[in-house]
């Protein structure tokens, strides 16, 4: 594994700079692939008389959000992260050698990681203010994988990868492997695909698995937080099938294109809530609690209500 990157080391330094984020230089390679993916599914639709899943506007809405998201990530990893993941590692056990067997083990182990992150963005209300950005799509199509938040690059999310990083796997290792589990996710964000053979659907997160977690039914939220992997939610009790029709979106749904919206509505109400008078815990308790949580004896608080148009 590491003889492959160091062949490969002269070009993508010269592509992406003396030390890239890996992840973000892996999802870049494969844009071809993502792009062509979108073709197929396209046609595939169309031809079905589904081509209506492509709402034009939202498309648009999912390149914008996925291309900015790209821009703050690439700043942000030059300013903050890199420098971040270093010295988390600096504290590591010891020091492993990246083998094809050893990266197997360190892709199983962020993954499992990646299930709680993401188990976290949802449960944990500072995480969900950048992960909303996702859900808040109404359709679902691969171009859904694009809409991303402008604030994932600052929430710090990347102290999930922590244990990776102090078992001892490099940094660089630990972005491939979640550039690799991100890439996986964009081809389960399709209504194209039905089901696959039962062992694959037991094993792996896939599309019917994924469109289940982008519903806002009452017995679709927070399920399926697998992301190549599907077994860390029936082992945590988080699976749920895919059964009845999928309403895309969250509960309160901002009705906006405007992506700077989209961005931010969720972080303006968390510092709004936290903000209106009371004691400093129960204000506080806004910022970790679940998205959904009602602090006593507030009546304006900002999940009451509707998110306006915009």
């Amino acid at each position: 594994m590491e003889h492959l990157i160091e062949q490969a080391l002269p070009w993508l330094h010269m592509a992406f700079g003396p030390d890239p984020d890996w992840k973000q230089a892996f999802l870049t390679l494969l844009t071809p692939l993502f792009l062509g993916a979108t073709g197929v599914e396209y046609l595939y639709l169309k031809r079905h008389g589904k081509s209506f899943f492509f709402r034009k506007n939202e498309v648009i809405t999912n390149m914008l959000l996925g291309g900015s998201y790209q821009a703050m990530e690439m700043v942000w990893f030059a300013l903050f992260v890199n420098a971040f993941m270093h010295w988390m590692y600096g504290f590591r056990f010891q020091t492993i050698t990246v083998t094809p067997l050893n990266f197997l083990g360190l892709f199983l182990g962020l993954e499992f990681c990646y299930y709680w992150f993401h188990r976290a963005s949802h449960r944990i209300r500072w995480f969900w203010c950048a992960h909303v950005v996702h859900h808040s799509g109404e359709n679902m199509t691969t171009t859904t994988a694009m809409r991303q938040s402008l604030f994932y690059a600052v929430n710090l999310h990347q102290v999930f990868w922590a244990p990776m990083l102090l078992i001892g796997f490099p940094v660089w290792a630990v972005l491939l492997a979640y550039g690799i589990n991100l890439g996986y996710q964009y081809f389960v964000h399709t209504q194209a695909v039905t089901r696959f053979s039962p062992w694959i659907e037991y094993l792996f997160n896939t599309p019917s698995h994924h469109r289940v977690h982008h519903g806002r039914n009452p017995q679709y939220i927070d399920k399926n937080y697998g992301g190549v992997l599907i077994i860390w939610d029936r082992l945590f009790g988080t699976f749920e099938p895919e059964v009845e029709p999928v309403e895309y979106g969250i509960v309160r749904q901002p009705k906006t294109d405007n992506i700077w919206t989209l961005n931010t509505h969720e972080w303006k109400d968390m510092f709004s809530d936290a903000l209106k008078p009371g004691t400093s815990w129960l204000r506080l308790k806004h910022i970790w609690a679940p998205p959904e949580w009602i602090r006593p004896g507030l009546q304006e608080q900002s999940n009451l209500r509707d998110k306006p148009v915009a």
